[in-house]
């Protein structure tokens, strides 16, 4: 009898046993690729029309896309087909329009990013033909030569590109860093000088970036080109010595102009900075000084001379490899830093004592 209920009770445990548990899928589909113009099927105007090479899953077909497209704000999302093509409408007619586009899997897993493509918004049959549009509508020309090591004593990624044309003027530019998923808008220069730096990146890993241009108008270029950053150590600010020691051999001095950009976010800051030597004469040896006009203002990594802070004092001296300026001149340097929440602008620098303007 014992037995008998010894064997009932395994039979049992073995009924109520649960299965191990499947893994869950983590895999994303394959990037989409082979992205061109399909013609829309009706001949109205402001449409486009885009195939692709269908992305391939370990779980089986994918459940669908997602389409974004280029916008003055950044890459917004206009449509979820379940296969290729897609058609996007309600385009002005004639112009041209970036895109890219990513796969998900049935447990929601995104591949990464397309290649960009960008297409002319069909124009359709007009009768009459309809008045032109008001304003600026002429997309500053697609970013050029993007190229990593422009400043390769910065902390974190570092690029510099040509600059864009526009028939009016380019006011400044969007940069894009490749994420899982999309492509995610990581900050926005002005044209003082086109270049970027991001920290708090992994050392040592490459990062994949775009530069997008935009106008006053805010019409946009097409994206440049995919290129990949790699993220350096950089050089730490070392500490304010005290005193400070004078520099050797005695600086000359001449006129200068320096240029301040950057972006700033909730506690952090990154600029860059020109300084030109606007003299007859050569500067050998210098030293640039301003002061932040708040007092939680403050450096926490630094490129391209040897920076140091005193209170809201801050001094960048040339390095080794760029202690002369020739007339006509620039060096090219900047910083990261911290503040609580004020961010202002400095207002004044001097150069070896000297008085600089600002560049407008």
């Amino acid at each position: 009898m014992k037995l008998r209920i010894a064997l009932i009770a395994g039979a049992l445990l073995a009924i109520v046993t649960p299965l191990p548990a499947l893994a869950a899928d983590t895999t994303p589909p394959s990037r989409p690729g082979g992205l061109m113009s399909c013609p829309p099927p009706s001949s109205q105007g402001g449409m486009v029309g885009i195939c692709w090479t269908p992305s391939t899953d370990d779980s089986g077909p994918v459940a669908g896309y997602d389409v974004y497209m280029l916008t003055s704000t950044g890459f917004t999302k206009t449509s979820s087909p379940t296969s290729s093509p897609t058609i996007v409408g309600g385009l002005v007619r004639g112009r041209a329009y970036s895109f890219y586009l990513v796969a998900r899997d049935q447990a929601g897993n995104v591949s990464a990013p397309s290649s960009f493509i960008t297409l002319t918004a069909t124009t359709g049959m007009q009768l009459p033909s309809p008045s032109p549009e008001p304003g600026d509508t002429q997309p500053p020309s697609q970013p050029q030569n993007v190229r990593d090591g422009c400043l390769a004593d910065a902390e974190g990624t570092a690029f510099c590109w040509n600059a864009s044309t526009d028939n009016v003027g380019v006011t400044g530019y969007d940069v894009y860093r490749e994420t899982a998923g999309g492509w995610t808008k990581v900050g926005s220069v002005g044209t003082t000088f086109p270049m970027f730096h991001e920290g708090g990146l992994v050392i040592g890993q490459y990062y994949t970036y775009s530069v997008v241009a935009r106008d006053a108008a805010g019409n946009v270029s097409p994206p440049s080109s995919p290129t990949r950053v790699l993220a350096r150590q950089g050089l730490p600010v070392p500490p304010s010595p005290s005193p400070s020691p004078s520099p050797s051999p005695t600086p000359t001095t001449g006129a200068c102009e320096v240029g301040y950009d950057g972006v700033t976010w909730s506690t952090g800051m990154s600029v860059w900075m020109t300084l030109k030597n606007t003299g007859t004469s050569a500067v050998n040896v210098w030293s640039l000084e301003f002061d932040f006009p708040d007092a939680g203002q403050r450096l926490t990594s630094a490129h391209s001379a040897v920076w140091s802070q005193t209170g809201r004092h801050v001094t960048a001296r040339n390095a080794a490899w760029n202690a002369v300026i020739a007339p006509g001149a620039t060096v090219n340097l900047g910083f990261n830093g911290a503040h609580t929440g004020q961010n202002p602008e400095p207002g004044a620098f001097t150069l070896n004592g000297l008085a600089c303007t600002v560049k407008a």
